[in-house]
């Protein structure tokens, strides 16, 4: 089990999962190229007419954000509520269309500032698939402003199960980690799919779920903290490869010696699990062919991204069986993972349970393409359900809390254009 930071009492109950409807499938998040210029503020949305009951509903909804783990200050209550008193008109259109914006943008995609999101490079596909304008626009024309509001809400039970806990907070240490734990789930896409991976970093554990349960768990070895820290991402799987090779870095090869030991002695490369060849340049190529000692294990998941980080199989399974595992270069290495590799393909590529196995005891290296899409999530969650539903807090590995706090802790920020974050995307010599 993760190490854990000690929690309230409220926060260590256990929670039965919450009934929620199938949602329907969703693509995951193309990661949005990296801005060339500074973010800019995001266009005002259209002032559209706004009713006095309308406005007046609108009032409701910001004096009762509090249940989302936002404050009603942001929003201004008291302009809003004078200009309702002065009657419909262009002051009240101003405001009302401003207001109601500010409070969809936060709940549909956090309040945190993009700049407070360390390594989130997760881009939540809401804005775009929900546009403001169409949420202002129907709200307006059924005139029904807390349902298109309510409309914005994560659909993960997780988030209902912190909402339920912060009216029980008893410190408010205790209700600020649970609002910052309630936007980041913000940061994701509303309806993370019908079936995904996901991965919370300081719980340590990978759940895969179908229809928001959770049908198998795995614990997993995440990246030291530091440059070598995991980043946060959702990505898609494309394929399932059973006994992959390793093509060694040149850190490795070079810096180790490796290439210069094994380049004239095919015969010993080969006793040792390498392929070995030296380019006309003189750049030696050292591959670790598949099998039990190789590096990535007896599987990968394909889930190409700028990071170069992916889930894979270890020949160190003693690893799982410590309590802190922030020990990898990044990358996310997993407990059974022939199992899951198994799992993937049966769900997600429509492999029958023999085929997998055959994939997998042939012990060549075989690549499966998903034919389903099966979104991946490497989140950062301090205070979360685990994987057997328990509300719980979880040790903040990276020290990621500190920048959300402190944003929480400040007046509201204007939305920019910015949608990850901006820090060097540090691809390493060495993934493991």
């Amino acid at each position: 089990m993760a190490q854990t930071a000690s929690g309230p009492a409220d926060l260590t109950r256990q929670i039965k999962p919450l009934s929620q409807p199938t949602p329907a499938p969703t693509a995951s998040a193309s990661p949005a190229a990296t801005p060339t210029a500074a973010p800019q503020t995001l266009a005002p949305a259209p002032t559209l007419h706004w009713t006095q009951g309308d406005a007046q509903a609108l009032l409701v909804a910001i004096k009762g954000i509090g249940s989302e783990g936002l404050f009603p200050k942001d929003y201004e209550p008291e302009a809003l509520s004078a200009a309702i008193v002065k009657g419909e008109g262009e002051a009240l259109d101003e405001i009302a269309t401003r207001l109601f914006t500010w409070v969809a943008e936060d709940l549909r995609d956090g309040r945190t500032p993009m700049p407070a999101r360390v390594q989130w490079f997760a881009v939540d596909p809401d804005q775009d698939v929900n546009p403001t304008v169409l949420i202002l626009a129907s709200a307006l024309e059924k005139h029904d402003v807390k349902g298109a509001l309510a409309a914005l809400l994560p659909t993960h039970p997780d988030y209902a199960a912190l909402k339920a806990a912060l009216p029980k907070a008893t410190t408010q240490k205790q209700a600020a980690l649970i609002r910052a734990n309630m936007d980041r789930w913000r940061w994701l896409a509303r309806d993370l799919g019908t079936q995904y991976l996901l991965t919370n970093v300081p719980e340590q554990m990978l759940r895969i779920t179908v229809r928001n349960k959770i049908i198998s768990t795995y614990k997993v070895i995440v990246g030291k903290p530091g440059k070598t820290a995991t980043p946060q991402l959702a990505e898609t799987v494309e394929g399932v490869i059973f006994n992959p090779t390793w093509t060694v870095p040149q850190s490795i090869v070079v810096g180790e010696g490796l290439g210069a030991r094994l380049v004239n002695s095919p015969a010993k490369a080969a006793a040792e699990g390498y392929k070995v060849t030296k380019a006309a340049d003189g750049t030696i190529y050292v591959v670790q062919q598949p099998g039990d000692g190789n590096s990535l294990g007896r599987m990968k998941l394909d889930m190409p991204n700028e990071h170069a980080i992916f889930l894979h199989d270890t020949p160190n399974r003693n690893l799982f069986n410590l309590p802190a595992r922030a020990l990898s270069h990044g990358c996310v290495r997993v407990e059974r993972a022939t199992e899951l590799a198994m799992t993937m393909a049966i769900l997600g590529a429509g492999m029958t349970p023999d085929d997998a196995v055959a994939a997998h005891t042939s012990k060549v290296y075989t690549k499966v393409p998903m034919t389903k899409t099966f979104p991946v999530y490497l989140t950062y969650f301090t205070v979360a359900r685990d994987v057997t539903g328990t509300l719980r807090s979880f040790t903040d590995i990276y020290n990621r809390d500190a920048p959300v706090l402190a944003s929480f802790a400040q007046p509201r920020q204007l939305h920019t254009t910015q949608r990850k974050s901006t820090e060097a995307i540090i691809k390493l010599d060495n993934p493991l």
